[in-house]
């Protein structure tokens, strides 16, 4: 059987209560200089000065749409140093007066401990101090509330910016890995970790990889670890694959489906059916860690040329040239030449005769 507790004797209740309120007083005493605000304030300083670079990065990376990120990069540097200054005057201001109520507090703690030996005078003065700590704690509360929502609005548009720029770096990191190269011109708008379920069911044995969505194309890189070896079902050796599995011209996709499955329907997943003369009718892709009713825009908005309209670096006019000077048969069969010429392609292979044209 459990050792009964002895419940303490009022002297060492008075001592734990005593001792609980220091620490809670000694806490305060931190937090009244609202010094966790100040260090917000200066991540969100790093961060917003940092912009400009990171933009001027993936232009250098060859990032070439949103001709308008300069701009948004600009804009948040402007507002956040008038938002920056506002703030930083609260602080000070509302530190101040904090710190002038801790003392009247840090007084009472005082006097409180001074009469820790006389039960009859500290006891009254427990509920005392207690009530100023409970006031001051809220105080502070709330005066980390009131500034924070100064730049709170702010704060949540520089996250979700800064969030954009980390996924296009991401992208063009992984193209600079890729086994494949963009065509001349060609530009990557969005890539996500992805699993391309083949059949209608994801199984372990579906590829995985990155899916890539360019201005021209759709393709996807299988990148993973598989299985050599096995003995008794265990796992002994791997081996790193890394291949280009599928590439589609946008401009052959009829439809574009994003759903939500799953039992809690937290997965995201892609449909996509194409045209004649794509190497694939329908194409089903599992994504990690993106929306799917995004990537559905995102496709849409390409085969549309939307981002055409959306360049910061334009098209070089050679390429635009070349693909439309392309011919419609074949000079040697005579042979229709069905599939899409995309900017940046150097030559076309005869599907009849098999004879390379070149453009």
């Amino acid at each position: 059987m459990p050792t009964p507790t002895t419940p303490p004797t009022p002297a060492q209740q008075l001592a734990e209560d005593i001792q609980s309120l220091q620490s809670k007083l000694n806490n305060l005493q931190s937090q009244v200089r609202l010094s966790n605000l100040r260090d917000e304030l200066e991540d969100l300083e790093t961060t917003t000065n940092g912009l400009g670079q990171r933009v001027r990065d993936l232009r250098s990376q060859g990032y070439a749409f949103e001709k308008e990120l300069e701009a948004r990069a600009a804009d948040l540097k402007r507002r956040w140093a008038a938002l920056r200054l506002l703030a930083l005057q609260q602080i000070t201001q509302q530190s101040n007066q904090l710190d002038m109520e801790v003392r009247s507090v840090e007084t009472l703690m005082m006097q409180l401990t001074a009469r820790a030996n006389n039960l009859s005078l500290a006891r009254p003065m427990v509920s005392q101090t207690e009530s100023a700590v409970s006031s001051l704690e809220s105080k502070v509360s709330g005066a980390e509330t009131s500034i924070r929502g100064m730049y709170d609005t702010y704060q949540a548009e520089l996250r979700q910016f800064t969030t954009h720029l980390d996924e296009v770096t991401w992208m063009l990191t992984q193209l600079a890995q890729a086994c494949f190269r963009l065509l001349p011109t060609e530009c990557g708008i969005l890539a996500v970790e992805a699993v391309w379920v083949k059949d209608g069911k994801e199984d372990k044995g579906d590829p995985k990889g990155v899916l890539y969505l360019t201005d021209q194309r759709i393709l996807f890189e299988q990148k993973q670890e598989v299985a050599t070896k096995k003995v008794l079902f265990i796992t002994t050796e791997k081996q790193k694959v890394q291949q280009l599995l599928l590439e589609v011209p946008v401009v052959l996709m009829e439809t574009v489906k994003g759903s939500k499955q799953g039992l809690f329907s937290h997965e995201d997943h892609l449909e996509l059916t194409f045209a004649s003369g794509a190497p694939f009718y329908t194409l089903h892709f599992h994504l990690d860690g993106q929306d799917s009713s995004r990537w559905q825009g995102l496709l849409g908005q390409a085969k549309s040329k939307i981002f055409d309209q959306d360049r910061a670096v334009a098209i070089d006019a050679s390429q635009v040239e070349k693909a439309k000077s392309a011919p419609s048969q074949c000079p040697a069969c005579g042979g229709a030449v069905n599939q899409p010429v995309l900017r940046g392609m150097d030559s076309l292979d005869c599907e009849f005769c098999g004879y390379v044209m070149r453009l």
